[in-house]
């Protein structure tokens, strides 16, 4: 898999930009500001139908106008699709396959995966859980994209489920009545999606780890000698369930709870555990069980790698994560583009190094740096200047 071509209208600084790519290391070089970063956001975005950078699509149109175009061609096991994404803010977005009739964006998951390194990902360490939910369910789109509907169902009955409870618990508050009698039918939407989601999440987790700690041993494996030893990462989900939580979910090595098992396991869990919580959620006018209060723990040994990771060992983390989804997402059948954004001048020389030996053979890299010199010589390839509104091939 990779990006044969990229061509971009009104997105972000550019006004235009067209760049001829191709199989193998491809760096894009350049001061600060320039629009680097902005050219492989768009490559991600058609992968995720996301930025890495904000939330929210708006600030992805030039300032001034009213939509952005994004167009790729990728190629995937010999066969190229054009994939158009009009993004328009305040209205719903648009994509087209090969120029056919426009169709909603989701449409075209699954076309493109990417892994994407950036100096952001410092938080999937170091942030709030949310960050961390946020990497494991991008992770679950880039491998099935179905998930993206329920992700979507997801928060959707979550947001009409927490407006009830706060309006409830407001009329308490205010000694008027509450009208709860639509709770239960919420409950039953949460709980049914909450599953689908909480079993994919589960899953990942199970089949992320032993890339994780393997991949961790790998980055790591150029620290000094005073690095503490039998640091081993690994992964653990916690769930909002607590005790709750079947005990065959989560346990290390145990064996993959089948699907149609374990969704109406894990829905009679948090059916069972919101009618348990449900003074505390009125009083409170939140939802408190459900994965969106769900965190993913990422150890180091026997501690947890937030709070007692140096920086070193949090980038390490970092890297490992992703290595690790690379990795996974090859073994699931298509190889994902390699997207490096501008995270060499964020790592010691130690850790440049090894990683660049461990993504130089993938079968497309793209590279961000302002200053060449970042970038190690393992990752030689082809190299785009970018600077003053234009990106021109280097001789």
């Amino acid at each position: 898999m990779y990006v044969r071509h990229l061509q971009v209208n009104d997105f972000r600084s550019w006004p235009l930009a067209d760049l001829e790519l191709e199989p193998g290391v491809t760096v894009l070089v350049g001061p600060n500001g320039q629009g680097k970063t902005n050219l492989v956001e768009a490559i991600g975005y058609v992968a995720t139908l996301g930025s890495h950078r904000v939330s929210n699509d708006a600030p992805l149109v030039r300032y001034g106008t009213s939509r952005a175009v994004v167009r790729a061609a990728v190629v995937n096991h010999g066969r190229e699709l054009l994939v158009e994404l009009e993004i328009t803010p305040g209205k719903a977005n648009r994509a087209r396959i090969n120029r056919g009739a426009a169709g909603k964006p989701r449409d075209v998951l699954g076309i493109l995966r990417t892994v994407l390194f950036a100096p952001e990902d410092l938080a999937i360490v170091r942030g709030d859980p949310g960050e961390r939910r946020r990497f494991m369910d991008d992770l679950l789109v880039a491998r099935a994209p179905r998930y993206a509907g329920i992700r979507s169902d997801y928060e959707r009955v979550l947001k009409q489920r927490s407006a009830l409870l706060k309006s409830a618990g407001a009329a308490r508050r205010g000694g008027g009545k509450a009208d709860l009698s639509t709770l239960a039918v919420w409950d039953g939407h949460l709980a049914r999606y909450g599953a689908e989601l909480l079993a994919g999440r589960l899953s990942l987790v199970s089949a992320l780890a032993p890339h994780v700690t393997s991949a961790y041993a790998n980055v790591a494996a150029t620290e000094d000698a005073s690095t503490p030893s039998g640091r081993v990462a690994d992964l653990r989900y916690r769930s909002s369930l607590g005790e709750s939580l079947p005990e065959r979910y989560g346990v290390p090595g145990a064996p993959e709870v089948p699907w149609d098992e374990a969704v109406p396991e894990l829905e009679a869990a948090l059916l069972a555990e919101l009618e348990r919580v449900r003074p505390q959620e009125i009083e409170r006018g939140v939802s408190l069980v459900g994965p969106h209060r769900d965190d993913l723990e990422l150890l180091l040994g026997e501690l947890p790698a937030k709070g007692y990771a140096s920086h070193g060992e949090s980038w390490s983390f970092v890297l490992a994560l992703r290595l690790a989804s690379y990795h996974l997402l090859t073994q699931d059948g298509a190889e994902p583009v390699l997207i490096l954004d501008d995270v060499f001048a964020e790592l010691d020389r130690r850790r440049r190094a090894r990683l660049a030996e461990l993504v130089a053979g993938a079968e497309q890299v793209l590279v961000t740096a302002a200053v060449g010199e970042d970038v190690p010589p393992e990752l030689t390839g082809v190299r785009y200047d970018v600077r003053e509104g234009e990106v021109h091939r280097a001789a």
